[in-house]
């Protein structure tokens, strides 16, 4: 190998194993800020977990690329290329190293590769190795046409030929004899293929080791965008492959910024809701991403695609009304590059679907500094968000539990093992919402539940609810102990129903008997109960301002809002759009005294 070739592939395996700094933004050539997503990976907070192959296909029928470039990204994001297929390839793979066949995997409901015998098309791990060394792509590609089965293959930061894919060692021996100088070789654990899908054809092989990651870009024609399959939804930009730890493969989606914000937007809210609204989510999203860059860098990109971070669905699915709209890509173009600064610093800028009429202080529920550090997480009351309940499926809400069911409810996580519920006290804070809960026990202990965990515990959409129609200021006291009456929507009435008729739903009229019942809003029926009895009713009691102590044979949980209660209500920015509020406006009525500025 000559002296300016080994110089040549030294500076390219450094570009290929050079990894993005876990800190700051990357910005590539082109001036543009670049994202990692990841799209399969063992991160608990990605729906898809690493891949024994990852398929891609392009969307050329749309006019959206054609062909795959294969290679890597620099400490830039940038993609430095290393191979090419020609511009009739449209489906291609990247399977790990091993032996895998091609067929239907019923587990999937799909046809893939996996390590399952499931048809004789099979990609092998061992291949014979073509002796010589290549200065180039073109050259090693046109050595490689010269055996059957011949590919390139990038290892190590220099280009070699091989040939053929097998089972085993024997059978790639037996084949390395037909070939001059041939000898038996495979990948380290670390190695990857990309073969054309449905067949046992190699394309292209990767192996640079742990830190080595292959990348993918879309089209060979020159076209501006470029929109990829995967997994049943459509992406711009490129992709980036590695098996951590020698397992299976990891799949990033790297892209400009302002291309991940498009494929934020529109699932984070409706994709055709008020301009002004689908801004100030820009806003948000954006400035999001950007204060969280790297969250999951120990897994090998920035983001993660669900609502642990922010949707992502990049430009959507085949459904037409599924993925950005004119309506929500207008709204990135206009904001692009600006962010929510506090202080000249990027501003946490948390957002959820709805409040249910006031969001909360964020130090009632994350232990957030809203004193001092993040004033604007402080919760402000929304008269807005109410104009859209008749739209908004999920709030208000209600959840009814008997004891026993709530009992069972908050044994789910641990809670009250062995005992019962028998009373919650709920600590509200000024603007309404639920910041503690306390679970008194049939045993005499309690089990104190905060802000944050509330929601999970009780399985409640919100913060922001009462229970039994208690509410703090009520006056409403005990029936008096043994008093014989018959207590009905918090009023006595005589014990003795003589004389007294109950009208049914359908309009017939009886006597009420010695053993009325009441039937609830839900359709649940119960006996009603006398003072002192377990069995009806609720006892409310006010021990201090701002909580009340509910206790009772059912809990009726009436609520507004869906979300963790901090910074910007979703439907509550779209209520202000529709009033003729500017994005602007709106994102400092969420969030008070914070700047929009360019990033």
């Amino acid at each position: 190998m000559g002296k300016r070739f080994m110089q040549l592939a030294a500076a390219v395996l450094a570009v290929c194993l050079t990894i993005p700094a876990a800190h700051g933004a990357t910005t590539n050539q082109k001036g543009e800020i670049m994202i990692r997503v990841g799209l399969a990976s063992s991160s608990t907070h990605v729906a898809d977990g690493e891949l024994e192959a990852a398929h891609l296909e392009n969307n050329n029928s749309a006019g959206y690329g054609y062909g795959y470039r294969f290679g890597c990204y620099d400490s830039g994001l940038n993609f430095v290329e290393l191979a090419r297929t020609d511009d009739r390839t449209i489906q291609a793979a990247v399977l790990k190293t091993q032996n895998l066949y091609y067929g239907y995997v019923a587990s999937l409901d799909k046809n893939t590769y996996s390590s399952s015998i499931t048809s004789n098309i099979l990609v092998g791990c061992y291949h014979v190795q073509v002796p010589g060394t290549f200065r180039s792509f073109d050259e090693a590609s046109a050595a490689a046409s010269q055996y059957s089965g011949g590919f390139v293959a990038w290892i190590d930061g220099e280009y070699q030929v091989r040939a053929g894919s097998y089972a085993t060692q024997g059978e790639a021996e037996a084949a390395a004899g037909g070939i001059s100088g041939g000898t038996v070789c495979w990948t380290s654990s670390y190695g990857m293929n990309v073969v054309k899908t449905g067949t046992s054809q190699i394309l292209f092989q990767y192996d640079c080791g742990e830190s080595g990651r292959l990348a993918i870009q879309p089209d060979v024609t020159g076209l501006s965008e470029t929109r990829t399959w995967f997994l049943g939804y459509k992406y711009r930009g490129g992709f980036q492959y590695h098996r951590r730890g020698g397992g299976n493969i990891t799949v990033v989606n790297v892209l400009p910024l302002e291309d991940y914000i498009n494929g934020v937007v529109c699932y984070e809210m409706g994709r055709d809701w008020p301009l002004e609204a689908l801004k100030a989510q820009a806003l948000c999203a954006r400035t999001y991403v950007l204060k969280n860059l790297n969250k999951h860098n120990s897994y090998g990109f920035d983001i993660c695609p669900t609502a642990y971070c922010q949707a992502y669905h990049g430009m959507g699915s085949d459904k037409p009304d599924y993925g950005p709209s004119e309506t929500s890509m207008r709204a990135v173009a206009e904001t692009a590059g600006m962010v929510i600064k506090y202080n000249g610093r990027l501003a946490e800028t948390p957002y959820s679907s709805s409040f249910g009429g006031a969001s909360e202080d964020a130090k009632n529920i994350w232990g957030t500094n809203t004193a001092s550090e993040h004033p604007y997480l402080r919760g402000v009351e929304d008269p807005y968000e109410a104009d859209l309940d008749y739209a908004n499926s999920l709030s208000p809400w209600t959840k009814s539990y008997t004891a026993a069911q709530l009992t069972q409810q908050l044994q789910k996580s641990g809670l009250g093992v062995g005992t019962s519920v028998k009373s919650l006290e709920l600590t509200y804070s000024s603007l309404g919402n639920v910041i503690q809960a306390t679970v008194h026990w049939a045993n005499g202990q309690n089990s104190t539940i905060s802000a944050s965990n509330i929601r999970n515990r009780f399985d409640v959409r919100s913060i922001r609810f009462t229970v039994n129609g208690a509410e703090t200021g009520d006056t409403a006291t005990p029936p008096p102990s043994g008093s014989g009456d018959v207590y009905i929507n918090g009023s006595a009435v005589p014990n003795s129903l003589e004389g007294k008729y109950i009208i049914s739903g359908t309009g017939t009229v009886s006597p009420a008997g010695e053993r009325p019942f009441a039937i609830a809003g839900d359709g649940s029926v119960s006996a009603v109960g006398t003072g002192g009895s377990s069995n009806g009713g609720t006892t409310v009691t006010q021990p201090g301002s701002g909580t009340v102590t509910v206790s009772g044979g059912s809990y009726t949980f009436n609520g507004g809002g869906w979300g963790h209660q901090v910074g910007m209500s979703q439907y509550g920015a779209n209520a202000m759009a529709r009033r003729g509020f500017g994005y602007d406006e709106i994102v400092t009525f969420y969030f008070p005294g914070v700047q929009i500025t360019h990033y």
